[in-house]
C-alpha cells in the first residue's frame, strides 16, 4: 500500500520539488519557480562576465579580421595587406649591411610540462612543432648555405634531438618522432644553452654562431650560476634570441640584450610566428676588435675557400659515402680529395674543405644586395610615353585610376610601381614576386 501524501506541513515558499496546494486550490510549483528563477538569474550573470578562452575568441571571431567595402568586394582588404609589405619593404635600410651567410643555428626547444597548457590551439607544444617545422623550410630556403641543430629542455636535462646539419629533411625528421618529444618535467637552461655552446665550439669565426630558444616555462632549474653561461656566449660571440611563450623572465631579456639577439614575448598564434620568421634573414655582422695596426682600420671581408663539387648521376656505380658509409649512386665529389658525400651544402670528413653548390652560393647573395623598393607612381603627368603594360608579365595596366586607393600608405592608385635604377613600371603582383622572391629586378637585372 503506497504511503499517504500529508501536505499540510508543507511550507508555500518552501523550494521543495514538492508539489504544494495554494490558498486557492490550484497545485503548482510554486517554490521550485521561484528557486528555478534565482538560479536562472545567477547563471544568466555568470555567462555575461565570463571571458572567452584565447582559442575559441581567435577562431570564432577570425571572419572579423577581413572587411569587405561598400560594394561587397575584399580589394580593400588585400590592398591593406600589400600596403602592409610595402611598408615594411621601405622601412627596412636601403644601404647594403654586412651580413653572415654561413650561418649555424641551435634551435632549443621547451619540452617542460609547462607546454601542455591549451593558451594557444590545440597545446603550446603541438603549435610550437607546426611552427617549427615551418620555420626550418623558410630558414633553409633563405639561407641555403646554413645548418640547423635541434636541442630539448625536458626533465631538467639537456637532450640533443638532432645533430648540426644542412639537409632539411635530417632535421625535419628529429621533429616528426614526436613520441620522442613528450613534454615532461621541468626544464633547465643552463644544460641546454651549455650543450649547443660546446657542439658551436668547433666551427670557424667567418660563421654565425645562433640559439634560438622557445621557451614555455616560468622557471628554469640549473646545475649552476647561468651568469657564467652567458658570460661564455658572449666570449664564444653567440647570438641568442628567445621567443618566450608566457611571459618576460629577467634572465632570457639579458641573454638576448648582451648578446645581440632579439627577445620577444608570443601574444597570440599569428604574433608567435611573426617572432620567429622574423629571425630568418641573416643578422648584422658585429665589428670583429681587431689589433691596432693597418688591419685597424681595413674593413675588407675576409676570404675563406669553398669547393664546388661534381654531381655524380643516379646512373654511376655505386660506391661508399664518406658520411653514412653507405653504398649510393647519386652524390656529389669534393674537388680537393674525392670523396663522395651525399649532400651540399656541408663539410668534407675527409679534408675539411667547406662544398656548396653555384646555385646556394648565389641565392644567399640577395640578403647582402636587397633590390630597391619600387616607386608607387600617383600620376603620369611627367612621363611623356608611359607603358601600357607591366615590364615584368605584359599584362595591361588599368586606364583610370583607382579613387579608393590612399597614397600615404605607399600604394599607387595607377596599379604602378616603377624601379629607381631602369624606370621601367611593374604591376602590384609583380612588385611583391621580384622583392620576396626573385630578388632579382628583371628590368635591369640588380
Amino acid at each position: 500500500m503506497a504511503p499517504r501524501k500529508d501536505i499540510d506541513y508543507m511550507d508555500g515558499e518552501s523550494d521543495s520539488d514538492v508539489d504544494v496546494i495554494d490558498d486557492s486550490g490550484d497545485r503548482g510549483k510554486k517554490g521550485k519557480g521561484k528557486a528555478i528563477d534565482r538560479r536562472k538569474k545567477d547563471k544568466g550573470k555568470g555567462k555575461s562576465s565570463e571571458q572567452p578562452y584565447a582559442w575559441e575568441a581567435s577562431y570564432t571571431r577570425s571572419w572579423d579580421t577581413v572587411q569587405e567595402d561598400e560594394a561587397g568586394s575584399l580589394t580593400s582588404a588585400v590592398a591593406d595587406l600589400v600596403a602592409r609589405g610595402r611598408r615594411r619593404r621601405l622601412l627596412a635600410p636601403a644601404n647594403a649591411i654586412r651580413r653572415t651567410i654561413i650561418r649555424h643555428l641551435i634551435i632549443i626547444l621547451d619540452l617542460s610540462a609547462s607546454m601542455l597548457d591549451r593558451d594557444m590551439r590545440p597545446t603550446r607544444f603541438g603549435l610550437t612543432l607546426e611552427y617549427a617545422r615551418e620555420f626550418i623550410v623558410e630558414w633553409f630556403d633563405q639561407n641555403p648555405l646554413g645548418q640547423i641543430g635541434l636541442v630539448g629542455m625536458r626533465a631538467g636535462l639537456g637532450e640533443r634531438l638532432s645533430e648540426m646539419s644542412g639537409n632539411p629533411q635530417d632535421v625535419l625528421k628529429a621533429l616528426s618522432e614526436r613520441h620522442k618529444l613528450e613534454p615532461a618535467g621541468e626544464p633547465s637552461l643552463q644544460n641546454a644553452i651549455d650543450m649547443a655552446r660546446t657542439s658551436m665550439s668547433h666551427l670557424p669565426t667567418h660563421s654565425s654562431r645562433e640559439i634560438l630558444i622557445i621557451f614555455g616555462s616560468l622557471t628554469t632549474v640549473d646545475p649552476g650560476n647561468i651568469h657564467d653561461t652567458l658570460d661564455a656566449c658572449i666570449r664564444d660571440r653567440i647570438r641568442v634570441s628567445v621567443v618566450a611563450l608566457a611571459a618576460e623572465m629577467k634572465i632570457c631579456r639579458e641573454f638576448c640584450d648582451k648578446t645581440g639577439g632579439q627577445f620577444g614575448v608570443a601574444m597570440n598564434e599569428g604574433h608567435f610566428k611573426d617572432l620567429l620568421f622574423e629571425l630568418i634573414p641573416p643578422p648584422a655582422q658585429r665589428a670583429l676588435s681587431r689589433a691596432a695596426g693597418a688591419g685597424a682600420t681595413n674593413l675588407a671581408a675576409d676570404l675563406m675557400m669553398m669547393g664546388f663539387p661534381v654531381r655524380l648521376p643516379d646512373t654511376s656505380p655505386p660506391t661508399l659515402c664518406v658520411c653514412h658509409s653507405e653504398l649510393k649512386s647519386e652524390g656529389f665529389l669534393c674537388p680537393r680529395c674525392s670523396a663522395k658525400v651525399c649532400d651540399v651544402p656541408t663539410d668534407c670528413d675527409i679534408c675539411g674543405l667547406m662544398i656548396v653548390s653555384s646555385p646556394h652560393l648565389a641565392r644567399s647573395y640577395h640578403h647582402l644586395f636587397p633590390v630597391k623598393p619600387y616607386q608607387a607612381v600617383t600620376t603620369l603627368d611627367d612621363t611623356s610615353t608611359p607603358a601600357k603594360s607591366c615590364h615584368a608579365c605584359a599584362r595591361s595596366f588599368p586606364e583610370a585610376a583607382a579613387t579608393n586607393v590612399a597614397t600615404t600608405e605607399g600604394l599607387s592608385p595607377l596599379g604602378r610601381y616603377r624601379c629607381p635604377d631602369c624606370h621601367h613600371d611593374f604591376c602590384t603582383d609583380c612588385d611583391v614576386f621580384v622583392h620576396d622572391v626573385v630578388h632579382c629586378c628583371p628590368g635591369c637585372g640588380k
